[in-house]
């Protein structure tokens, strides 16, 4: 299944890890189900750290917008 939103990538990482908790499957079946649910995680986690980059703080200075890089400490 092609997903191409983030909501919709954890769903199915979410189903992959059911379905790996289950263990009713093969080890093969296990295994292409566990690099189905890293490669979904590996896409999650880049999604998660584009939309971080592009957060930005505008700040008011002076009458003027200033823009400042997100910071999560």
């Amino acid at each position: 299944m092609k997903t191409n939103n983030f909501e919709e990538k954890i769903e199915s990482l979410e189903k992959v890890v059911n379905d790996l908790e289950k263990g009713d499957m093969s080890l093969d079946e296990s295994l292409i189900k566990f690099e189905e649910g890293m490669k979904l995680s590996k896409e999650c986690n880049k999604m998660l750290e584009d939309a971080e980059k592009k957060i930005a703080i505008l700040l008011e200075k002076d009458g003027e917008l200033e823009e400042k890089d997100f910071d999560n400490e």
